[in-house]
């Protein structure tokens, strides 16, 4: 399904204990499958506790640059969910992880 030049990065984060997702998870993860060979994202799920959150999850990412500073602002302007904060975070967290291989990779 995903061709050689892609890698799964996780990103995660706390969530507050009156949200859903903490009953069911013990934190936010944010899963994206990103092309090396352009930094775009080409599939992304979370954990979130009803399937329309990941597909509008999705919508947000999928197209985009690992690096594209303008998800969080999506995020900030289309995602309403309790989750905000915890998706930011967890997509920062999938950043950085992806910043840190490559430039281990590059050295």
């Amino acid at each position: 399904m995903f061709h050689e030049e892609t890698v799964f990065i996780i990103g995660d984060a706390q969530v507050s204990q009156n949200n859903p997702i903490s009953k069911v998870f013990s934190q936010f993860f944010l899963g994206v499958v990103v092309d090396t060979s352009n930094g775009r994202i080409v599939d992304a799920e979370c954990s979130a506790t009803i399937d329309l959150t990941v597909r509008f999850v999705r919508s947000i990412f999928v197209g985009r640059l690992i690096e594209d500073e303008e998800i969080i602002t999506s995020i900030q302007k289309r995602y309403f969910g309790s989750s905000q904060k915890a998706l930011i975070v967890a997509f920062r967290d999938a950043q950085r992880k992806y910043k840190q291989q490559f430039a281990a990779l590059s050295t």
